[in-house]
């Protein structure tokens, strides 16, 4: 059976803190890139050039993208052949605070939600799945809050049709404005349950942006109309209007019950930050 020790899993969440809050994944730098070739608006596309300038720089100057470095989502997939010498969680948790202190990222996390009080660097979210293998595939997603505080969720009835369910991610969208930092990222969760629903819509957003090739799924049809319709509601990058409100619509299913269908819709901002490493 391979090992692995915690520590050298607290230095790969070292190093993915530092790729995920300084580079741009490519897919969506790619997006932002086509969106602005394809703007006519020139108030737009004047901004969607500083967006796509922005990155750039922060990439190369090692510089945080965003100002928000997030609530640290991470997804952990453990092969059930690897045995981890010490405690896990523990050493996810210790990468993220020596992270985000040694980038001098911005500390914005609460530890008593309520009391509020001070803010630290730690813990994160995790999430474990357990897969076949002897590896462990670790992907941090720092999460703004600006957009996760437009999250959404509904449990349909099992018989409700896909218009109404289309009609609800779009409303949520339309909810959210401008107030999370258009261009867009929807991640869409169908199925499961009311929290696992959830998980779906914010592992959405780890789907890389993928041309829709012909035939389209189910699934890509869905994804593809909806982005249609999302990106006729003329909100527009920072709410000036335009052609692009959404780069991606991203969809996730699970099976539920016959008695219920969960839907939740997780919103990311243009600055949908994730880096994902394998040991």
């Amino acid at each position: 059976m391979k090992e692995i020790k915690a520590s050298k899993i607290t230095a790969a969440v070292i190093e993915l803190v530092k790729r995920a809050n300084f580079s741009l994944r490519i897919d969506v730098l790619s997006a932002l890139r086509k969106a602005y070739i394809s703007e006519r608006n020139k108030r737009v596309k004047k901004l969607l050039k500083a967006i796509v300038d922005n990155a750039a720089l922060a990439a190369k100057e090692s510089l945080a993208i965003c100002q928000d470095t997030g609530m640290p989502v991470v997804f952990v997939e453990v092969g059930q052949d690897l045995k981890i010498i010490g405690d896990l969680k523990k050493a996810i948790n210790q990468g993220i605070q020596e992270g985000y202190k040694k980038y001098s990222l911005r500390n914005s996390i609460v530890v008593n939600p309520l009391l509020r009080g001070g803010a630290g660097f730690s813990p994160g979210v995790i999430h474990l799945d357990l897969v076949m293998g002897n590896k462990i595939k670790i992907t941090l997603l720092p999460k703004g809050f600006g957009c996760e505080n437009k999250s959404q969720l509904k449990m349909f009835e099992p018989t409700a049709k896909i218009e109404e369910i289309k009609e609800f991610i779009v409303a949520a969208v339309k909810n959210a404005g401008c107030d999370a930092c258009p261009p867009y990222v929807v991640g869409v969760g169908v199925g499961g349950t009311a929290d696992y629903a959830s998980i779906l819509a914010k592992k959405a957003l780890l789907k890389k942006f993928t041309a829709y090739r012909l035939p389209l799924t189910a699934i890509g049809k869905l994804e593809k109309s909806l982005l249609f319709a999302i990106n006729k509601l003329n909100i527009g990058p920072m709410g000036l209007g335009g052609k692009t409100t959404a780069l991606a619509v991203n969809i996730l299913t699970y099976p539920t019950h016959i008695a219920g269908l969960p839907v939740s819709v997780n919103i990311s901002c243009h600055a949908l930050r994730s880096a994902t490493i394998i040991l």
